[in-house]
This record gives C-alpha cells, sequence and structure tokens, in this order.
C-alpha cells in the first residue's frame, strides 16, 4: 500500500500577528524620510504650489502682455471714416505704421516678429445701399502671443465702431436699432457660481488624485519588498514566528494605508487653496466662482481611495516582489505607475460621463465617479458597478500575488528575472527553472 507525500498545511492567516507587523511598518514609514515626504508633505503642499506656480505665472504673463504695444500696419482709410482712424490712433496699445509693402512681404514681416498685425480695408462685397461700407481684412500670426492680442485689440475697436456707424445710419433712415440689426444670438448661463465651481473642482481633482494615491503607493511598495532586501532585513523578517501570509497582509494594508492617507491629505489641500489661487485670476477676466464641495460625497470619496489604493498597492506589490534593490523596484514598478496615468489623459473630456462600459476600467472608473460626486452627481447604478468592478480587481490583484508568493526563490529573492519573466516560465511553462515549485508557506 502506497501513500501520497505528505505536504504541511497550509498557513492561515493571523491577524494578531497582521495588526503586530502593520503597526512596525507604519512606525517604520513615519521614521523613513522619503516616505514621509512623497506619501505626506507632497500631497500637501506640492500641486496647490504648482497650481499657485501656475496660475500666478500666468497672471503675470497676462499683465506684462497687456503692458506691450502692438504693432500693427494700416492701409488706407475709406474717406467716410475718419472717425475710425481717429480711434485707432488714440488707442494707447497700438503703435500704427503706413502699409506700404506687397502682400507677401507683408506675410513674412509678420511670421518674422518685425510687425504684429495688418489693417487692410476693401470694398464691400455686396452692395448694401451704405455709403462708405467697406470689409476690414486683418492679418496676423495665431502662433505669437503679442500677434493674437494685436488681433483681439484691432477687433475690439473695429466691433465698437461698427456698432456705433450701424445706430447712426438705422436713425438717419428712421430704422430701430433692433429692426436694423435682423438676426442676433443672445447668450445666458444658467449655472451658479457653486455649480461652476464644482464644475472646474470636478475637472482638476480626479486626475490629481490618482496621480497622489499612486506616488503615495509607490515608494512604500518598492520599500516593503525591494527595500527590505536591499537592507538585508527580508530574511530575518520571514524568520519571525509570523506566517507569510500575515507579512505579506501587513505589508499590504501598510502600502494602502499610505496610498489612500496621500489621496486623502491631497484632496483636502486643494479644496483649502483652489478659491484663493483661482480668485485672482478670475477677477481679472471679470468673472468669480464659489467652491461647494457636496458633503454627501465624502463617503464615496472615502470609498474611492481605498479601492483605488487597494488596487495600486496590489499592482505595485506584484511588480516589486521581483527586485532584489529599491533601485531594481523602481524600474519594475515604473511601467504599472505610468500605466495607471493613462486614464487621465481622456479624463479632461467635459462631456465624459460615468456608463456601464466605463464602470468596468480599473481606475478610470474611480475617477469619473469622484468627478461625478464632486459635482453633485450621482448615478448608482454604475457607481455599484464600479465599485463591484474596483473590488474584484483588487481581489484579483491579490490572488496574483498570492501565488507569485508560493515561489521560495520570489520570495527569497533569487529568482533572477521579471514579472514578465516569471509570467513566461511560471505561468506558461515555457521554461522550467530552479525553484520552480510552489513551496507552502512556512
Amino acid at each position: 500500500m502506497t501513500t501520497a507525500p505528505l505536504r504541511p498545511a497550509p498557513a492561515r492567516l493571523n491577524w494578531r500577528q497582521v495588526g503586530i507587523l502593520y503597526r512596525r511598518e507604519m512606525r517604520a514609514a513615519f521614521r523613513e524620510r522619503t516616505i514621509v515626504i512623497n506619501s505626506i508633505l507632497i500631497p500637501i503642499f506640492l500641486y496647490p504650489l504648482l497650481l499657485w506656480i501656475a496660475f500666478t505665472g500666468m497672471t503675470l504673463v497676462m499683465g506684462q502682455t497687456e503692458e506691450v504695444r502692438s504693432r500693427v500696419a494700416i492701409g488706407p482709410l475709406p474717406r467716410e471714416h475718419p472717425g475710425l482712424l481717429r480711434r485707432l490712433q488714440r488707442n494707447p496699445d497700438l503703435d500704427l505704421f503706413d502699409l506700404r509693402v506687397n502682400r507677401g512681404d507683408l506675410e513674412r514681416r509678420i511670421r518674422f516678429g518685425s510687425l504684429d498685425a495688418a489693417l487692410e480695408f476693401l470694398p464691400a462685397e455686396t452692395n448694401s445701399g451704405l455709403a462708405g461700407n467697406f470689409r476690414a481684412r486683418l492679418t496676423f500670426d495665431q502662433s505669437k502671443d503679442n500677434s493674437v492680442v494685436a488681433r483681439e485689440r484691432l477687433t475690439g475697436v473695429i466691433d465698437q465702431y461698427r456698432r456705433g456707424w450701424v445706430r447712426r445710419e438705422a436713425s438717419a433712415r428712421g430704422v430701430a436699432p433692433a429692426e436694423w440689426a435682423g438676426f442676433t444670438l443672445a447668450q445666458q448661463n444658467v449655472a451658479s457660481k457653486k455649480q461652476m465651481g464644482s464644475f472646474m473642482l470636478g475637472l482638476m481633482l480626479p486626475a490629481i488624485f490618482v496621480v497622489m494615491v499612486a506616488v503615495g503607493c509607490f515608494y512604500p511598495a518598492v520599500d516593503a519588498l525591494a527595500g527590505e532586501r536591499e537592507r538585508n532585513t527580508w530574511e530575518t523578517l520571514m524568520s519571525t514566528a509570523a506566517n507569510r501570509v500575515s507579512i505579506v497582509t501587513a505589508k499590504y494594508l501598510y502600502v494602502t494605508s499610505l496610498g489612500g492617507l496621500a489621496g486623502a491629505l491631497n484632496l483636502l489641500a486643494v479644496l483649502l487653496t483652489f478659491k484663493p489661487i483661482f480668485a485672482p485670476m478670475l477677477e481679472r477676466s471679470g468673472r468669480t466662482l464659489e467652491t461647494h464641495f457636496p458633503l454627501g460625497a465624502l463617503p464615496l470619496l472615502a470609498v474611492a481611495a481605498v479601492l483605488l489604493a487597494g488596487f495600486i498597492a496590489a499592482g505595485m506589490m506584484i511588480f516589486a516582489s521581483f527586485a532584489r534593490t529599491f533601485r531594481e523596484g523602481q524600474a519594475m514598478t515604473t511601467p504599472f505607475y505610468l500605466l495607471v496615468l493613462v486614464p487621465m489623459i481622456f479624463l479632461q473630456s467635459p462631456g465624459l460621463q460615468l456608463s456601464f462600459p466605463i464602470a468596468l476600467l480599473p481606475v478610470f472608473n474611480l475617477s469619473l465617479m469622484v468627478r461625478e460626486a464632486i459635482s453633485g452627481t450621482f448615478h448608482w447604478l454604475p457607481i455599484a458597478i464600479t465599485l463591484a468592478a474596483s473590488l474584484a480587481a483588487i481581489v484579483v490583484s491579490i490572488r496574483l500575488a498570492a501565488f507569485i508568493l508560493k515561489f521560495e526563490d520570489v520570495v527569497m529573492g533569487s529568482f533572477n528575472g521579471s514579472f514578465t519573466r516569471f509570467v513566461k516560465e511560471r505561468m506558461f511553462g515555457n521554461r522550467a527553472g530552479a525553484g520552480s515549485t510552489p513551496e507552502a508557506a512556512p
């Protein structure tokens, strides 16, 4: 009678061991300068500071542009309109020159910056019966800021003069200005200041939120595995009374906690600094907004932060499992980090909504859910699908990580290869290598 060889029973999760190891990891993290900077200080200060620098710079550039006088070449005006020439000459922002070059030379001078724009007056295309009617042709270079500013200044002067001239011609013929105008277009924005503030927050916050959660997970994930091996403390940790499952679970919860903390701190920092940063720039354009954050969205945002951090932490730990040094861990984890940021390219589309297909896409679904929650929009069925799909993605990632960590050479850092090589050798069996048999956890 033969019997099958006995295999050691798989270790079970010990929550007491997980708690002890989790507290150890958190204490060590707050003593590590790199982790504190990237997971706490950067989320609080970096993006508010970058936004302040960006919009302060834009305001400064706008102010300097307004002080620059536009160099404009003007052709002969119709004799019936001396008032238009006087308006152009009195405008303090315009330097006028006689248009004395041919068309080719004119365009060349504008392209090379010796002129900002040119204004020519041509006969009207149709005979409207108005004496002195004419057509203005404005030549400028859209790729140059000074040329664009010159176009705006000239357009403003001509439009203002045209409205006054049309009113005078209509009055001389006994026609009311409204009847003379014919087809008109009136616009009305029904969005309140709070709604506009929520709209702008919704466009900016989700992208920043995802980036900060990813940054918050990046360094802890690399340090928890590759850093332990580089410091030669991984073997010591594995030889303790705690089993492997508890060790890996504690490290996963630690990385998830720092990623979620980074996202939450970043949201709070941006919300507190959003209005002070944007207010000076909006005041210059005569617009205002109010920052309104719906309190009903807070539970949903907290859940989104946990799920997003859970998925990113699992993915980064999978790639970092194959690194033996911190530098290797950074190189192996960076592709996944960049992959997480790809959905942010499409998130800036204002008309994009959380739908059933999008709710199935990891990271993208949570970021879009955050955007709609900030604006006070809640589509509960897509939200439920998003939460379920995110949980499923986390479960799949954790199961994959558990499978990888069954192999002794991967756990001890002796596996010489990356995740791609592991998939080829161990999951698809292209080539059997040393330590290719999964070992039971101690």
